[in-house]
């Protein structure tokens, strides 16, 4: 009994201070470069890298894959682009919307912040159907490796959060080892919840497809979509009971908040892409 006021009274001596970083990785003369930036950017050349191994690897395709590591190269562009337009259009439309109609110009502030993944994920599916029409290659497997890579862009960006010291977490107990108190954030203990998102979203997401798409999970059209948007959408909502939600919106019905509701249909459409690849069967099996 005695150890429990003592863990009481030195909890607030043990708590962790968030380590402020500068925002800005790289400044020269007027030119800065902010580490959210550089998140982007580091997730989209890695993502690239993996996905052109894996376009190269015939075993895994279960013969010549339905696309080229030239194609790839040419979709970057437009991934990119629906990324970029589809997150900041989405965190207007979900997020903030009454202020942005009433300060539209700042719509186009993106280096000010306000990205939504929701969005940037329709983004995404918008660029792959209309990049795998343009060049007659099939969007499920042209979507089943840009989700593939996906968590690797996902991890450097809740890193980059972290970074910032924002989208931080719920109160949290002060014995909690690894509470954090962000400078943003008030003297209240909080989750590291962006950290939290980063294993979720990045490593454990990233490790599960991994292992499919050696084990053949290519051969299945879909089947990696399906996985990608079931499993995030998962993972969000864990992620979403440990993080504040955005001030300008709060909690919304019965306690949820608008990234867990917005999951949700992406859990649906996945367990549906899902169930839809096993049942069609594989590429390999059709080829024969």
């Amino acid at each position: 009994m005695f150890f429990l006021p003592l863990a009481a009274l030195l909890a607030p001596f043990l708590l962790m201070q968030f380590p402020v970083f500068n925002p800005v990785a790289i400044a020269i003369g007027p030119l800065a470069v902010r580490w959210y930036a550089l998140a982007y950017i580091g997730g989209i050349i890695a993502g690239w890298m993996y996905a052109r191994s894996i376009i190269r690897n015939d075993r895994l395709w279960g013969g010549k894959a339905p696309m080229t590591v030239l194609d790839f190269d040419d979709f970057i562009l437009w991934v990119t682009l629906g990324i970029i337009l589809g997150g900041r259009t989405g965190y207007v439309l979900f997020y903030n919307f009454g202020y942005f109609l009433s300060h539209p110009l700042e719509i186009l502030e993106v280096w000010n912040g306000g990205m939504s993944f929701h969005g940037g994920f329709l983004g995404c599916v918008t660029a792959v159907l209309l990049f795998g029409y343009n060049r007659k290659i099939p969007v499920l497997s042209l979507g089943d490796v840009t989700c593939a890579v996906g968590p690797i862009g996902l991890f450097l960006g809740r890193i980059a959060n972290f970074i910032n010291g924002e989208l931080w977490g719920r109160s949290a107990d002060p014995s909690l080892p690894w509470a954090m108190i962000f400078p943003t954030g008030g003297p209240v203990p909080r989750h590291p919840s962006q950290l939290y998102e980063a294993g979720l979203e990045g490593i454990v997401l990233f490790i599960l497809l991994a292992i499919m798409v050696r084990r053949g999970a290519l051969k299945r059209p879909g089947l990696i979509i399906g996985t990608f948007a079931t499993c995030y959408g998962l993972a969000r909502i864990t992620g979403e009971f440990f993080r504040e939600p955005d001030p300008q919106l709060g909690f919304l019905w019965g306690g949820t908040t608008m990234g867990m509701l917005l999951s949700i249909p992406m859990i649906i459409v996945g367990l549906i892409f899902i169930g839809v690849a096993l049942q069609r069967g594989s590429r390999h099996s059709e080829a024969a």
